[in-house]
């Protein structure tokens, strides 16, 4: 039976923070203010499959009053997430993803966030979507104040 999750993360954006997203750094005089490593398409992502997985997110897994995840890669949640799902005997059928952002250009690093969040699922990159938009402007997005990302996830589950 096909289960779906959506995940959704914003961050604040700060100077003296690398700029993590999907696993990939990227140059930027600002980066994403978090307890981990606050890449937001990774933990939306992890909220999206555990949603899927009728789960409580992110926080619950790995709580940022927990020092054990003070600037923790996300990839370590998204391995949790996969794991969780094969602990029920799930398979990941695709992600669906949406990073909100007016800067810094993100696109030319869409391939390589793929390759990294297929790698840390364990599934093939062709069921890794990803997508960029800016916000015309708006909001906290729209004035460069921070970056959020939204995703879909399909988990097949036995009944």
């Amino acid at each position: 039976m096909n289960h779906v999750g959506i995940g959704y993360d914003v961050h604040r954006l700060v100077e003296g923070r690398k700029l993590i997203l999907g696993g990939v750094e990227i140059a930027h005089p600002k980066g994403l203010e978090g307890h981990s490593d606050a890449d937001v398409l990774m933990h939306a992502v992890c909220d999206a499959l555990l949603g899927a997985l009728g789960e409580s997110d992110i926080g619950h897994f790995f709580p940022n009053t927990d020092p054990r995840w003070q600037g923790a890669p996300s990839k370590t949640f998204l391995e949790e997430a996969a794991r969780q799902v094969k602990f029920r005997q799930g398979a990941i059928v695709n992600i669906d993803a949406t990073i909100m952002a007016e800067e810094p250009k993100v696109s030319p690093h869409v391939a390589a966030m793929k390759e990294n969040i297929a790698l840390a699922l364990g599934v093939n990159v062709k069921r890794i979507g990803i997508k960029a938009t800016t916000n015309e402007h708006l909001g906290f997005v729209g004035r460069a104040e921070g970056i959020a990302a939204l995703a879909v996830a399909s988990v097949d589950l036995p009944d």
